[in-house]
């Protein structure tokens, strides 16, 4: 980071073109031939390889390392996007640490994982860039369906619709598709535009046509799509974010991280995207970690990520933890945020210790505060949706709803845990319920 000093309040500029270049840069850069090869000779390929199981999508992981060890990285690849379409984008932003790899073998033995990650990345990337899609659709069907919401569960189900050979219009509310692989993660997760070419390879298989700026509730009704449709998934996501529901929480300075995140990953010139010198990022996710993270690199003196339960209960990875904490970002847990304090804009945030059960310990704590960015979990958006079920929309284990004819998957539906790689299973699923269900028509 640059020593260059800083000034008070929120502004633009505080680091150079050249430092933020380097600061937001790769996260993980690609294995180069050789280091694949060397990564995938540590493979045990086990007969009943535990990280498949931990697999959300159940790529046949052994499968497609020995692929890769063979020097077949395309046939390595297409073992992936068999069950994982958007593999590409999971290899960058999956918790690898605490899904695959922590189960592997090499993890067990050693405390040192094969780099099932990477190693996926190497063979997604491969071919991808040679531009080719490696599957054919299908005999066109007749049927038609919708999908709304260009995200990954809804991406996910469009493909696999498509190559089923029905027509698939998918629909969503932003101007560009990708949903949280666009919008909603780290800029150095994903780099070089990434997650929009990534799209533009998935509509390869043909069949698709995604139309932006529609919104259900908005020019779109469920009712009308059941109307003009022979079925309907639903990958909405979580349009709301969570109140703190503390005084003061309207002062200027207050934000939604998701937003700041979806400013910053849309950004054209980092330099002209302002941050404050004081940052508190309340919560205590991958979001709020991608929020403190990009704030510090961006030029932010102090960075604290506060949460309000203990470390051991944050669901942000512990990798991700530690990550914040090799950026400088300051991590305090077991506190409640209680009062933002200042005169139109804040200047302080007070917050309330707390024991393991959330009570109250009587012993407070102020930090200065010149941006606070609220990362506590969003909400479902929506009228007349299908049956919810604690908050979001009801699913049986195929994706269906409540109403005949209606699908939904992804972080609206109640099936996941909020994770890119299993809203594309769950969209996958879905399709192939639908699929099933259109043939029996």
């Amino acid at each position: 980071m640059s020593n260059t000093p800083f000034s008070d309040g929120i502004q633009a500029g505080r680091l150079s073109s050249a430092e933020l270049s380097e600061n937001f840069g790769d996260l993980h850069p690609r294995y180069d031939v050789h280091e694949a090869l060397v990564a995938a000779d540590r493979c045990y390929f086990c007969h009943d390889a535990p990280c498949m199981t931990a697999c959300p999508t159940d790529i046949d992981i052994p499968l497609f390392i020995r692929q890769i060890a063979t020097g077949t990285p395309e046939a390595a690849a297409k073992t992936i996007f068999s069950q994982n379409i958007l593999g590409g984008m999971c290899a960058r932003v999956c918790p690898t640490e605490t899904l695959c790899e922590q189960v592997c073998v090499r993890e067990t033995a050693e405390g040192a994982p094969v780099e099932i990650g990477r190693l996926q990345r190497y063979a997604t990337d491969v071919l991808v860039e040679r531009g080719a899609h490696p599957f054919v659709r299908g005999a066109s069907t007749g049927k038609k369906v919708a999908v709304v919401g260009a995200g990954p569960a809804g991406l996910s189900a469009a493909h696999r619709l498509a190559l089923h050979g029905h027509d698939v219009t998918v629909y969503d509310a932003r101007a560009k598709a990708g949903g949280l692989n666009e919008f909603g993660i780290a800029a150095y997760k994903s780099v070089d535009s990434f997650a929009e070419r990534e799209v533009d390879w998935l509509l390869k298989i043909g069949g698709i046509t995604i139309e932006t700026g529609k919104k259900l509730g908005e020019g779109l009704s469920l009712d009308g799509l059941k109307a003009a449709f022979d079925a309907v998934f639903l990958g909405i996501g979580l349009g709301g974010v969570n109140a703190l529901g503390v005084e003061g929480e309207d002062k200027d300075g207050v934000e939604d991280a998701v937003g700041f995140i979806a400013e910053l990953r849309q950004a054209k010139d980092l330099t002209q995207l302002e941050i404050g010198r004081d940052v508190v990022v309340i919560g205590g996710g991958m979001t709020a970690v991608d929020a403190a993270v990009q704030a510090k690199l961006l030029g932010a003196l102090n960075v604290s990520l506060v949460y309000r339960r203990g470390k051991d209960r944050m669901n942000a990875s512990e990798f991700e933890q530690d990550l914040a904490a090799s950026k400088g970002v300051r991590i305090i847990t077991n506190a409640a945020p209680k009062a933002v304090i200042g005169n139109g804009a804040v200047r302080e945030i007070e917050f309330e210790y707390t024991d393991n059960d959330l009570k109250p310990t009587g012993q407070s704590v102020r930090l200065l505060a010149d941006q606070v960015f609220k990362a506590i979990g969003q909400t479902l958006v929506g009228e007349g949706l299908p049956t919810l079920e604690r908050g979001k929309i009801k699913v049986d284990e195929t994706g269906r709803t409540s109403v005949e004819g209606i699908w939904a998957g992804g972080d609206c539906a109640t099936g996941g845990d909020d994770l890119t790689v299993t809203a594309v299973a769950e969209g996958r699923d879905a399709a192939e319920d639908i699929h099933a269900a259109l043939r029996a028509d």
